[in-house]
């Protein structure tokens, strides 16, 4: 099952970096999956940065910057993997 955690506001080719406002609640460790018209990415999220801090969690209304493993698009839907 999937739930909607955000949706792609930005993304920084040379860091790979998908920047997106939080709708749920989520943390390092947890899998996501981007997808979009072009774009279909599951992965663990190993690292995510609030104003250019490393955080560990991420709560509803923080804008959050995500590593991804390939390339992202403005609009995607990013969404939370849970059993």
């Amino acid at each position: 099952m999937e739930v909607k955690i955000g949706e792609v506001d930005d993304f920084f080719a040379k860091v790979g970096v998908a920047a997106f406002k939080v709708e749920v609640d989520f943390a390092v460790g947890d899998t996501i999956h981007i997808k979009g018209h072009t774009t279909d990415i599951t992965q663990t999220i190993d690292s995510m940065q609030i104003d250019h801090k490393p955080m560990q969690n991420a709560k509803k209304g923080d804008s959050v910057g995500i590593k991804v493993k390939d390339h992202v698009r403005k609009g995607d839907i990013v969404y939370k993997v849970t059993a």
